[in-house]
């Protein structure tokens, strides 16, 4: 009876238990199911179709327009000027912060105005802007007024491509200070040493040792900084309303019910952007592995 016993416990079917590790983890994949998956792919879907549901073409063709071609250029130009300018701008600060010698309370005060800042953006930073540099903003109106240079004179406009350029440094610039410190951290003390008793001078330790060290993290956090400015609608849209053809303001108008009103093609222009951000952070992915190499 008790051979039997034993052998019908055994081939009994084993229940599945999910492990309770799993449940910390389980709130992040329904959410990215919900919020980022499933709507992903119903947009990839609604690109190959028509108003009635069939199955078409016309919607990427329609991408060819002239309109459509010039505001991905458009929205190609700001983020790569946003990307390049807050990158080296964000990189002298960390540099300054973390190898310049300055107090802790300076390194400690900017870590966390960058990580406030990095996040302000939409219609307050817009309104920000506005009230600063816009026509009749605090910073213009004093230079009029004591220097008496009219910045909107020699061709400055807010509502433009440079207006949105610099409007995105104020979160662009951050970002890149809070990414690339811990990359400046992980510099070891061992390299200057070794270097100096081999008589590098302070240029060739920085040209053969730390920006060949650095320069996957740089390069993967340009590219990280491009995808989160293309994808920016908010602020754009606050600030330059639709005077300024971007991506973002174009698919906004396809989707919201104007005359303008075509869902499919806000689909197939939101396919291009998931592209363009996709591939942008699959390459940060990338050079943030080949960087970890060198840092650990």
């Amino acid at each position: 009876m008790t051979d039997q016993g034993s052998q019908t416990n055994a081939t009994a079917p084993q229940r599945f238990r999910l492990p309770l590790s799993w449940l910390g983890v389980a709130p992040f994949f329904i959410f990215a199911l919900m919020f980022l998956i499933l709507p992903t792919f119903r947009l990839i879907v609604g690109a190959f179709e028509n108003p009635e549901g069939h199955f078409t073409l016309e919607n990427i063709q329609a991408l060819a327009q002239p309109s459509i071609v010039s505001a991905y250029v458009i929205s190609l130009k700001v983020s790569i000027a946003s990307a390049l300018l807050g990158a080296f701008a964000g990189f002298a600060l960390a540099t300054a912060i973390v190898r310049g010698g300055l107090p802790e309370w300076v390194r400690a005060s900017t870590l966390t105005f960058s990580g406030v800042s990095s996040n302000f953006a939409g219609v307050p930073l817009a309104f920000a802007f506005l009230a600063t540099l816009g026509r009749l903003g605090l910073v213009t109106v004093l230079l009029n007024n004591w220097v008496g240079f009219n910045i909107y004179a020699v061709g400055f406009n807010l509502l433009s491509f440079w207006g949105l350029t610099i409007t995105y440094l104020y979160f662009q610039i951050p970002l890149m200070v809070l990414i690339i410190t811990p990359a400046l951290d992980g510099l070891k003390r061992e390299w200057g040493e070794a270097a100096a008793t081999l008589g590098a001078s302070n240029w060739q330790y920085w040209r053969m040792v730390l920006i060949p060290v650095l320069w996957p993290s740089f390069l993967g956090t340009v590219i990280l900084l491009f995808a989160n400015a293309f994808g920016a609608i908010a602020t754009a849209y606050a600030l330059t309303g639709s005077s300024l053809n971007i991506v973002p303001i174009l698919l906004y108008a396809q989707i919201r019910g104007d005359v303008l009103h075509n869902p499919n093609l806000g689909y197939a222009l939101a396919m291009g952007m998931i592209f363009i951000t996709g591939a942008s952070n699959l390459a940060y992915l990338w050079f943030r592995t080949r960087s970890e190499r060198w840092l650990k």
